[in-house]
């Protein structure tokens, strides 16, 4: 049996349309499952008793277990655990815009990032469609509200499950489904060259972030891995070619550690590179972790490095910091469930 979660509008009409059977029942179903939020096919009251037992013959519903949930004032983390034994997260974050929640699209990461600590556990699988979608689902069930903003930043690449985060973007964004628009999505990738191309083609409104972290390809070598695969020169050229192709604005996520990537001339040197081209950076003050031995940069060297780079006019925030007392960075908590 399959996961309903997991089907696309255009899927689930397919899979009625192979029955012999309307179309228009898999906009009623979705809207069950995503209007409704229904926990039980019966409790569909506009769909025929033949077709709910044909739903109930074929499909599932939840899948995840709630394991463990953090809570701190403005953020929440949960640990969930998958029908197979394996554990994710989703943290939700109040921002005063809204609900933003951050989902996992792998169990553990192939990635390599020596900052992250997602990336200890090496990937296992992918996660299903239905996993990400459940992730949202559950959360918004636990905490009774409803998500504003989805990134796509947890555990694993999402580029390295592109089918599968495909569909997932579509299930969310879908007006029949749980509607959350284009413009508050954002994936966020490492710079897996192929697929910002790809993606670029996609037609999805969606946004996209990349994880740069690094001002050059030296320091890039060696906090991240995928850059001996992509080169800065390589990955920027395929984001100029995303922006001129889709109009949309790029985010340049950038961790910034002590002594490592956050000196001023640090910041000169990402102003020079990022220069002319539409985008902003996100400073990522860093949440330390007991496994890993980079520190966290003073708010000294963060407003020096902000300034710096307003000073070369580029756009820049810093992100407000969440999980001072929670497992915040991605990986901790289950790491921490499953050493403790």
């Amino acid at each position: 049996m399959k996961s309903i979660y997991g089907f696309t509008l255009s899927r689930l009409e397919n899979y009625f349309v192979e029955k012999g059977d309307k179309k228009f029942k898999a906009i009623q179903v979705f809207e069950w499952l995503y209007k409704h939020r229904i926990h039980d096919f019966d409790e569909m009251k506009n769909v025929s008793k033949k077709t709910i037992i044909d739903l109930k013959e074929y499909f599932t519903l939840t899948s995840l277990e709630l394991l463990q949930k953090q809570v701190e004032k403005d953020v929440c983390k949960f640990l969930f655990g998958l029908e197979d034994g394996n554990k994710i997260e989703a943290v939700l974050m109040k921002h005063d815009y809204g609900n933003s929640l951050c989902v996992s699209s792998q169990v553990g990461c192939n990635m390599g990032c020596t900052f992250c600590e997602s990336g200890r556990l090496k990937k296992v699988r992918n996660l299903e469609t239905h996993e990400m979608v459940e992730q949202i689902l559950q959360v918004e069930k636990e905490l009774n509200i409803r998500i504003s903003h989805l990134v796509l930043m947890g555990i694993g690449e999402p580029f390295d499950n592109y089918e599968n985060v495909m569909d997932f973007i579509s299930i969310i964004n879908e007006p029949k489904g749980i509607d959350l628009g284009a413009r508050h999505i954002t994936v966020s990738t490492c710079g897996i060259v192929p697929k910002i191309l790809e993606f670029m083609k996609s037609g999805k409104q969606v946004n996209l972030a990349l994880s740069l972290h690094a001002p050059n390809n030296q320091i890039r070598d060696s906090i991240m891995k995928i850059n001996k695969a992509y080169k800065i020169e390589e990955v920027m050229e395929a984001i100029k070619k995303y922006i001129k192709e889709t109009n949309r604005r790029v985010t340049f996520e950038y961790i910034l550690l002590k002594d490592v990537n956050d000196k001023e001339e640090h910041a000169i040197e990402l102003a020079h590179l990022l220069k002319g081209i539409n985008c902003y950076v996100n400073l990522i003050p860093y949440n330390e972790t007991s496994h890993i031995a980079y520190r966290k940069s003073s708010k000294e060297t963060i407003m020096k490095f902000y300034d710096t780079l307003k000073k070369n006019h580029i756009n820049v925030t810093i992100r407000k910091e969440f999980g001072s007392k929670v497992s915040a960075a991605c990986g901790q908590l289950r790491a921490n469930y499953e050493e403790g």
